[in-house]
Protein backbone atom coordinates (compact mmCIF):
# COMPACT_ATOMS: atom_id res chain seq x y z
CA UNK A 1 0.00 0.00 0.00
CA UNK A 2 2.86 2.40 0.77
CA UNK A 3 4.14 2.07 -2.83
CA UNK A 4 0.74 3.01 -4.23
CA UNK A 5 0.53 6.01 -1.92
CA UNK A 6 4.08 7.06 -2.82
CA UNK A 7 3.32 6.65 -6.52
CA UNK A 8 0.06 8.61 -6.16
CA UNK A 9 1.97 11.40 -4.40
CA UNK A 10 4.69 11.38 -7.08
CA UNK A 11 2.05 11.53 -9.82
CA UNK A 12 0.38 14.50 -8.13
CA UNK A 13 3.78 16.23 -7.91
CA UNK A 14 4.50 15.57 -11.59
CA UNK A 15 1.07 16.85 -12.62
CA UNK A 16 1.58 19.97 -10.49
CA UNK A 17 4.83 20.73 -12.36
CA UNK A 18 2.96 20.68 -15.67
CA UNK A 19 0.18 22.77 -14.12
CA UNK A 20 2.83 25.30 -13.06
CA UNK A 21 4.22 25.46 -16.61
CA UNK A 22 0.78 26.21 -18.02
CA UNK A 23 -0.04 28.71 -15.25
CA UNK A 24 3.14 30.55 -16.24
CA UNK A 25 2.06 30.35 -19.88
CA UNK A 26 -1.32 31.89 -19.00
CA UNK A 27 0.55 34.70 -17.23
CA UNK A 28 2.88 35.06 -20.26
CA UNK A 29 5.79 34.72 -17.81
CA UNK A 30 8.77 33.08 -19.52
CA UNK A 31 10.87 33.10 -16.32
CA UNK A 32 8.21 31.21 -14.36
CA UNK A 33 7.65 28.94 -17.38
CA UNK A 34 11.21 27.62 -17.23
CA UNK A 35 11.60 27.77 -13.44
CA UNK A 36 10.67 24.07 -13.30
CA UNK A 37 13.01 23.07 -16.15
CA UNK A 38 16.44 21.54 -15.57
CA UNK A 39 19.36 23.75 -16.68
CA UNK A 40 20.09 21.35 -19.58
CA UNK A 41 16.46 20.71 -20.57
CA UNK A 42 15.50 20.31 -24.22
CA UNK A 43 12.39 21.34 -26.11
CA UNK A 44 11.66 19.85 -29.53
CA UNK A 45 8.72 21.05 -31.59
CA UNK A 46 8.12 20.82 -35.33
CA UNK A 47 10.70 23.13 -36.89
CA UNK A 48 12.19 24.16 -33.55
CA UNK A 49 14.75 22.69 -31.16
CA UNK A 50 15.95 24.46 -28.02
CA UNK A 51 18.63 23.07 -25.74
CA UNK A 52 19.04 24.58 -22.32
CA UNK A 53 16.72 26.41 -19.98
CA UNK A 54 17.88 29.86 -21.15
CA UNK A 55 17.21 29.14 -24.83
CA UNK A 56 13.77 27.79 -23.97
CA UNK A 57 13.10 30.89 -21.85
CA UNK A 58 14.19 33.22 -24.65
CA UNK A 59 11.97 31.45 -27.19
CA UNK A 60 8.97 31.59 -24.86
CA UNK A 61 9.60 35.26 -24.02
CA UNK A 62 9.60 36.08 -27.74
CA UNK A 63 6.42 34.09 -28.21
CA UNK A 64 4.70 35.78 -25.27
CA UNK A 65 5.62 39.18 -26.71
CA UNK A 66 4.36 38.13 -30.15
CA UNK A 67 1.92 35.51 -31.43
CA UNK A 68 1.37 33.82 -28.04
CA UNK A 69 0.57 37.05 -26.17
CA UNK A 70 -2.59 36.51 -24.12
CA UNK A 71 -2.83 32.83 -25.03
CA UNK A 72 -3.38 29.86 -22.74
CA UNK A 73 -3.12 26.11 -23.19
CA UNK A 74 -5.83 23.49 -22.99
CA UNK A 75 -4.12 20.31 -21.74
CA UNK A 76 -5.34 16.74 -21.30
CA UNK A 77 -2.89 14.39 -19.59
CA UNK A 78 -3.40 10.84 -20.82
CA UNK A 79 -0.76 9.00 -18.82
CA UNK A 80 2.01 9.37 -16.27
CA UNK A 81 4.53 6.52 -16.21
CA UNK A 82 7.46 6.21 -13.82
CA UNK A 83 10.74 4.68 -14.99
CA UNK A 84 13.56 2.80 -13.36
CA UNK A 85 13.91 0.95 -10.13
CA UNK A 86 14.05 4.17 -8.12
CA UNK A 87 11.13 5.72 -10.05
CA UNK A 88 13.15 8.96 -10.38
CA UNK A 89 12.01 9.67 -13.93
CA UNK A 90 8.54 10.11 -15.35
CA UNK A 91 7.15 10.17 -18.88
CA UNK A 92 3.93 12.10 -19.35
CA UNK A 93 1.87 11.83 -22.51
CA UNK A 94 -0.67 14.57 -23.10
CA UNK A 95 -2.80 16.21 -25.76
CA UNK A 96 -2.81 19.98 -25.78
CA UNK A 97 -3.74 23.01 -27.82
CA UNK A 98 -3.01 26.72 -27.68
CA UNK A 99 -6.08 28.86 -27.00
CA UNK A 100 -5.34 32.22 -28.56
CA UNK A 101 -6.07 35.62 -27.04
CA UNK A 102 -9.75 36.43 -27.44
CA UNK A 103 -10.80 32.79 -27.50
CA UNK A 104 -12.63 31.35 -24.51
CA UNK A 105 -12.94 28.00 -22.75
CA UNK A 106 -15.97 27.37 -24.96
CA UNK A 107 -13.96 27.95 -28.14
CA UNK A 108 -13.67 24.86 -30.29
CA UNK A 109 -9.97 24.58 -30.97
CA UNK A 110 -9.32 23.60 -34.60
CA UNK A 111 -7.99 20.08 -35.07
CA UNK A 112 -4.79 21.40 -36.64
CA UNK A 113 -3.85 23.22 -33.43
CA UNK A 114 -3.89 20.11 -31.23
CA UNK A 115 -0.57 18.42 -30.50
CA UNK A 116 0.51 15.21 -28.82
CA UNK A 117 3.09 16.07 -26.18
CA UNK A 118 5.65 13.97 -24.36
CA UNK A 119 7.22 15.32 -21.19
CA UNK A 120 10.20 13.73 -19.42
CA UNK A 121 10.58 14.77 -15.79
CA UNK A 122 13.22 13.83 -13.27
CA UNK A 123 13.12 13.85 -9.51
CA UNK A 124 15.60 16.43 -8.26
CA UNK A 125 15.91 15.61 -4.58
CA UNK A 126 14.24 17.94 -2.15
CA UNK A 127 13.33 20.30 -5.00
CA UNK A 128 10.75 17.82 -6.27
CA UNK A 129 10.42 17.27 -10.01
CA UNK A 130 11.73 19.21 -13.00
CA UNK A 131 11.17 19.02 -16.74
CA UNK A 132 14.19 17.47 -18.47
CA UNK A 133 12.68 17.26 -21.96
CA UNK A 134 9.56 18.26 -23.84
CA UNK A 135 8.50 17.22 -27.33
CA UNK A 136 5.35 17.70 -29.33
CA UNK A 137 4.07 16.81 -32.77
CA UNK A 138 0.80 17.19 -34.62
CA UNK A 139 -2.00 15.12 -33.14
Amino acid sequence: MATTTAQDTAEQQVRSVIDAVYAAWAANDADAFVAVYTPDATSALPGSFRDGRERIRAAMAAGFEGPLKGSTVRDEIHSVRFLGECRDSAVVVARSAVVLAGETDETVVPDGRWVRATWVLERTGDDGWQVAAYHNCAD
